[in-house]
């Protein structure tokens, strides 16, 4: 990924500040009359969204494939069932303990702080007609959780998972090829292996291309947003947002160092130096699967992960460890019942914080993607559904922050993962064991 390697990310992040600027300057003008309004909203439709809708397109073009490729050579470089079962089985509780404590963060904070009852009614009623057409097509797409989620897992057609981005689907299918090509004659399974190997550098080649024109496209997007929203709705949910950044910091600097400290074996800092391009990476796209393949290649060149691991671990993270998703639904769901007047008593707030980590970890990781199951949650409980309008105006800043936190507990895990297999003397076996089935590969093909 050269081209990745060529774009500074202080240009990415200038990007981001001098979009937000421009952004609020043109709010502030077109409500003072200065500029028509008119002109502000064409610039916004017409420059700065397709500038930035591109740059989102060309990172999501190699995503399903990257996803898949990674996954299924992930699990033929480990060396079949025993090691995946074994790394995934560390990886799958992983993803609970940090995704749970995110959402109790979330519910914690939301309760002393109440954000729900400092909105007034007018500055509800105006933000639910404002908003609330296209809240009304996010809810529109509600994902169904039960257990036809688990069956459908294994999909009788590969080929329409894939056109669906059906994350869950994709995963189960990458982990059957994988298995598939550890038990098959070694001559065709070098061929399979070569085509997803083409496969991986090809979308890391097209991603390269897209991070070149990142610090254009960060400015686009951001100017979008701040330019329609200015600052005014950030005040008005002030205590809301402010919930949200304060539960995201917490974990992101108490409850990941740690774990990184203690359970991983590396200094905070060092991991913070080393993994802080991906990071804003990730606050600059609000999607963990766009940042996947920076946060591959930082965690094999830049945090010593061995590749098997990092191939295995991130894609699976990216696409089921959301533990800002899984913060973010838990606060917003008891604010918007705060807000109309739902009182949801602890065994309730229970059942909150189990369906945030499982609709967190369902999720795909899009900008946005969790809006639809914080409706579904709402409705649960009381809510209207349309109440997400409340908060839509806010989201794409809260993004950015949740996504952040999201991509940082991948890197953890892959960081947790690799040392755990070091200490119980696995990781070199694992390596070996893959060298050797290269070589017989390759006398039979011979």
């Amino acid at each position: 990924m050269a081209a990745a390697h060529s774009v500074p990310h202080t240009r990415i992040l200038a990007g981001l500040v001098l979009g937000a600027v421009v952004g609020c300057l043109a709010n502030a003008l077109a409500e003072r009359g200065v500029v028509a309004p008119a002109a502000v909203t064409w610039v916004v439709e017409n420059v700065a969204k397709p500038i930035g809708g591109v740059f989102l397109n060309l990172l999501f073009l190699p995503i399903i494939p990257l996803v898949f490729a990674s996954l299924a050579l992930g699990v033929t470089r480990l060396g079949g069932t025993a090691n995946v079962g074994r790394v995934g089985l560390k990886t799958l509780a992983y993803f609970l303990i940090t995704t749970s404590c995110a959402a109790a963060i979330g519910l914690t904070l939301v309760n002393v702080i109440r954000p729900g009852d400092q909105l007034s009614a007018h500055q509800k009623d105006g933000l639910m007609e404002k908003y609330a057409g296209e809240a009304g097509k996010k809810v529109e797409k509600k994902p169904d959780f039960g257990v036809n989620t688990f069956v459908n897992m294994v999909p009788r057609d590969p080929l329409k998972a894939l056109v669906e981005k059906d994350m869950l689907a994709i995963i189960c299918t990458a982990l059957l090829v994988g298995f598939a090509l550890t038990r098959i004659d070694p001559h065709p399974a070098r061929v399979l292996v070569d085509v997803l190997e083409g496969v991986n550098r090809i979308a890391e080649v097209i991603i390269g291309w897209a991070m070149v024109l990142a610090p254009y496209a960060v400015f686009a997007l951001i100017f979008a947003v701040s330019a329609q929203f200015g600052v005014d709705l950030l005040k008005a949910l002030g205590a809301f947002v402010l919930t949200v950044l304060g539960g995201l910091a917490v974990h992101q600097f108490v409850v990941l160092p740690l774990l990184v400290r203690f359970v991983g074996g590396m200094s905070p800092w060092e991991f913070f130096r080393k993994a802080q391009g991906t990071m804003l990476t990730a606050f600059s796209t609000s999607s963990s699967t766009a940042t996947l393949p920076v946060a591959i290649r930082c965690a094999e060149e830049e945090l010593g992960v061995p590749r098997e691991v990092s191939n295995f671990v991130l894609p699976l993270s990216a696409s089921m460890n959301h533990n800002g998703t899984a913060l973010f639904e838990s606060v917003t769901v008891l604010f918007l019942a705060q807000v109309f007047g739902v009182s949801l008593p602890l065994d309730e707030q229970l059942v909150v914080l189990v369906l945030c980590i499982l609709t967190a970890t369902g999720m795909a990781g899009v900008p946005g993607g969790s809006l639809p199951l914080i409706g579904l949650i709402l409705v649960r409980f009381g809510v209207p559904a349309g109440a997400i309008a409340i908060v839509l105006g806010v989201d794409r800043v809260l993004d950015m922050c949740r996504t952040t936190v999201n991509v940082t507990a991948d890197l953890t895990t892959a960081v947790f993962v690799a040392r755990s297999e070091r200490a119980a003397g696995r990781g070199a076996s694992v390596i070996g064991d893959r060298e050797k089935t290269e070589d017989k590969i390759a006398e039979k093909v011979l």
